[in-house]
């Protein structure tokens, strides 16, 4: 098998104050560094790490990260203020080998079709210009979206973070069935089977997340899915551990290859 990579993980550092999203009271409500991840890696050999905070403050960490792991991190998803007017002076600023992409954090944004106004149109341009690609934290709500999206940027590489997290807790699997089977038939884009540990109840076990994996195959096939823990979120959903074993049931092992790696390897250019 070719390079094992896990496509989506994270740091952070609460001092800095501005992690908006996490619950105080959650048990993942301290500081995680690269150090708390190397134990759990196995065979991964190289990894992604994506933002957590939508300040240019937590771009310039996870790239500090980076440059000190040792080649484990191998690429880095940050955050830039995209509806802003210089945004292609914030871009230069922060141009790194290292920076593969960036992610606005759509699902806390409460207007649903704020990716399509026309300020965040031009920094989008920019990120294309600039040879990134675009990480989307979409919910369902935002799935309808994405065919008008790619179709105006069609030079700009996009990955669907978290399969759109799709309600497994409840055992819904429409609308988010049909929206995610026509973005992939009607976009470029790639999904990331992660994050489907925290959707589910906390007893789950792989066959309440099997419908759903099925599915995700079945629409994107192996060369555009990429696996990734979602560490350290996935704690308050079994674990690390957890969910890579049930990767490697729910997923055929012919295509661990891709899955597993190449697809990362490819769409971030590691």
């Amino acid at each position: 098998m070719g390079m094992i990579v896990d496509s989506h993980h994270h740091v952070w550092t609460l001092a800095r104050g501005d992690y908006d999203w996490m619950d105080p009271t959650w048990p993942i409500a301290r500081d995680y560094g690269i150090a708390d991840l190397r134990p759990l890696l196995g065979d991964i050999d190289a990894t992604v790490l994506v933002q957590a905070a939508a300040t240019e403050a937590e771009t310039r960490f996870m790239l500090d990260v980076a440059r000190a792991s040792d080649g484990l991190v191998r690429g880095v998803v940050g955050w830039a203020d995209l509806a802003a007017p210089d945004i292609d002076a914030r871009l230069a600023a922060l141009a790194d080998p290292l920076l593969k992409g960036l992610r606005p954090m759509l699902q806390d944004i409460a207007e649903t079709e704020w990716v399509l106004r026309p300020e965040v149109r031009r920094g989008l341009n920019a990120m294309a210009r600039a040879g990134l690609r675009l990480d989307i934290l979409a919910r369902v709500r935002h799935l309808p979206l994405l065919p008008e999206l790619a179709q105006r940027h069609p030079d700009l590489p996009m990955v669907i973070d978290h399969a759109a997290k799709p309600p497994i807790a409840t055992g819904e699997f429409q609308p988010w069935a049909d929206a995610i089977a026509r973005a992939a038939n009607e976009t470029h884009c790639l999904c990331k089977l992660s994050g489907l540990a925290t959707e589910a109840t906390p007893d789950w076990t792989a066959d309440d997340l099997r419908p759903y994996v099925d599915h995700l195959l079945t629409c994107f096939g192996p060369n555009r899915l990429m696996w990734g823990s979602d560490w350290p979120v996935v704690n308050l959903g079994g674990g690390h551990a957890r969910w890579r074993q049930a990767t490697r049931v729910l997923v055929p092992e012919n295509t661990h290859d891709a899955i597993l790696g190449g697809t990362a390897v490819g769409f971030y250019g590691l």
